[in-house]
């Protein structure tokens, strides 16, 4: 069982008191702090909200494209390790089926946590760039 408050929530409290309370009283070098500090607590919470679903298409995109069973044991970094070799020694590249599409999920779900204003990511959205599936 969790407690309340909830992490997500405390971010936001945290978020609200920099930008309503510290930040007006901020300038120089510590109000640029207390933005970065702001933008810190943006990404985590983007990121509570959005990395498990990422994580777990990516594991299962990974394990077709790696062609590892179902109940084989293996971890995220672990697939991702592999993926690296089987690309440096040349046995997949950017015609393999799936390695493009997977590639271009997993950096559009890093912008979406890292960088959701970013306008290389909002280009891409236009162009139809297939987002990474959060669930």
């Amino acid at each position: 069982m969790q407690d309340r408050p909830l992490a997500n929530d405390l971010l936001a409290a945290v978020r609200r008191f920099l930008t309503d309370t510290a930040m007006p009283q901020l300038q120089g070098h510590a109000a640029f702090s207390a933005r970065v500090a702001g933008n810190v607590l943006d990404i985590l919470a983007r990121e509570m909200a959005l990395a498990p679903g990422f994580q777990k298409a990516e594991t299962r995109r990974l394990r077709e494209l790696l062609d590892i069973a179902p109940d084989t044991h293996v971890d995220l970094l672990e697939l991702n390790q592999q993926l690296c070799a089987k690309i440096a020694s040349g046995e997949m590249n950017l015609t393999s089926p799936g390695l493009r599409d997977h590639l271009i999920k997993v950096s559009m779900g890093k912008l979406a946590i890292d960088q959701p204003r970013y306008q290389g990511y909002k280009t891409a959205q236009a162009n139809n760039w297939p987002e990474e599936e959060s669930k």
